[in-house]
């Protein structure tokens, strides 16, 4: 092109759309979309035409996305900004408490109870009675107190929290003595050493990965023993030539010594799950009953709360960590607070908590009752994925999750989905497709199979629903 007998160069990006118009040509096509949403995908992906342009080599050649692939990126990165997150799924891979998922989804009552205090004032930090100022954590206190068997009850933001503001506040700057096979990462790369070192202690390892024995810890106490610690082992489980000491020997130790002895219990647990036809888990009044000074547990695992790291124990250690200026940064904000009194008061009647709470509805419910579920959804998922796919039924086994009894299986029921023609990129498409639904579900891969475990799907309508989604996006 030349101008004035100039050559002018033609840069393709001058071509692009300006960001209002392709904001505007976005919600014709898709008004759910909002206006801000709309603005920014579209000024995200011009924003990507223009960054692979000035990537380039000297000379390389560019083609300039049509209109349409230019909508799609923009509508893609629209609905990317505008969903909400976290943002609600179907839990069908087969853990229970799933981390990745958000581990235990609280009961409606404290759901309630959270909305109440996050729209309404409340009185988290007054005293009715006198008018001054009160504890925020009182009530919990004395629920947790009372459910646990301890002289004492406190709570801060979550379970590694808890370890952290005890043993700072127990142990800073001494010795803190530990079997070295509880010394366990969980996920996240999270490992139990590096917490506790974070504390401001020394860690003082004793006995073997497998094996540990009372003199391994008397031999270890030292004028700088702080406490003696035992760590619940979480996601693994040693079996064979394996010893532990009893929770009751260290107890008796740790007295005689004239040093605490805390327990963190991981999961933990309010209810003896023996008695829910579960697999034994160790529960808070267990530990205080052999003998533990301070026990640490979690709130959104077993105990079916939200996330909170909860403590129970002796009177006088707990008020130690009540003075403790870094439980401030720990503590829990209202609407958690409100949700974890909900829970607590649940406990105090076993048959409303296993009625009320999600986790222990999923965890007990009787495998009968998921087949009966398949039998009824599996032609329905057979015709919304047909002809591409075929949809079977098949026992498996549901584990519990979030470093809960990592051995132990509940007998369970799965919808199986494999592919007309075998292969492993239509069982990623098929998965992917299921993750965009409206109400994206969550399976597993396995042996060329998604396998849809129904033991968390109280919501069968909402999974019925996405069933003309999902054959429209598979057509």
């Amino acid at each position: 092109m030349v101008n004035g007998g100039v050559a002018v160069n033609q840069d393709p990006r001058r071509d692009l759309p300006s960001v209002d118009r392709l904001a505007a040509d976005l919600r014709t096509g898709a008004p759910e979309i909002p206006v801000w949403a709309a603005i920014e995908g579209a000024r995200s992906a011009i924003a990507a035409v223009r960054d692979r342009f000035s990537s380039l080599a000297p000379g390389g050649a560019f083609e300039l996305p049509g209109a349409e692939e230019l909508r799609t990126e923009a509508r893609r990165a629209a609905r990317l900004l505008s969903r909400p997150h976290p943002q609600r799924v179907v839990n069908a891979t087969g853990i229970v408490l799933h981390t990745n998922l958000g581990r235990a989804p609280i009961a409606e009552g404290a759901a309630r109870a959270a909305a109440r205090a996050a729209t309404r004032p409340s009185d988290l930090e007054l005293d009715l009675e006198t008018g001054r100022r009160g504890q925020r954590l009182g009530p919990l206190d004395a629920k947790l107190s009372r459910l646990s068997g301890a002289e004492a009850g406190f709570a801060c933001n979550n379970g590694a929290g808890a370890v952290l503001l005890g043993l700072a506040t127990l142990a800073a700057g001494r010795e803190v003595v530990v079997s070295r096979g509880e010394l366990v990462e969980i996920g996240g790369s999270f490992r139990v050493p590096e917490i506790m070192e974070r504390a401001g202690v020394r860690l003082v390892e004793v006995g073997s990965t497998n094996r540990t024995h009372l003199r391994d810890y008397e031999q270890a106490i030292t004028e700088q023993t702080a406490l003696l610690m035992k760590v619940h082992a979480s996601n693994y489980r040693l079996e064979g030539f394996t010893s532990e000491v009893p929770e009751q020997a260290l107890a008796s130790l740790a007295r005689t010594a004239g040093i605490p002895f805390v327990i963190d219990l991981g999961s933990g647990s309010l209810v003896d799950f023996a008695s829910l036809g579960l697999p034994q888990e160790p529960t808070a009044a267990a530990a205080i009953a052999n003998g533990a000074d301070l026990i640490t547990f979690s709130g959104d695992k077993l105990l079916g709360g939200p996330q909170a790291g909860l403590i129970a124990g002796r009177r006088e250690l707990i008020a130690q960590l009540d003075a403790n200026p870094l439980k401030r940064a720990l503590r829990l904000d209202k609407l958690t607070l409100a949700a974890m009194e909900a829970v607590l008061k649940l406990y105090r009647n076993p048959s409303a908590a296993l009625d009320e709470l999600p986790t222990l509805r999923q965890l007990t419910r009787p495998q009968a009752d998921i087949a009966a579920q398949a039998e009824r959804l599996a032609p329905l998922l057979s015709d919304a994925v047909a002809p591409h796919y075929r949809v079977s039924i098949a026992a498996s086994a549901s584990q519990i999750g979030s470093g809960a009894l990592p051995v132990e299986c509940l007998p369970s029921v799965c919808l199986c989905v494999s592919p007309q023609v075998s292969g492993d990129s239509a069982l990623r498409h098929l998965a992917t497709v299921l993750r965009s639904l409206p109400l994206p579900i969550i399976g597993r891969l396995q042996n060329g199979t998604l396998w849809l475990d129904l033991r968390c799907l109280e919501d069968e309508q909402g999974f019925t629903e996405q069933l003309p989604p999902l054959t429209q996006a598979l057509a």
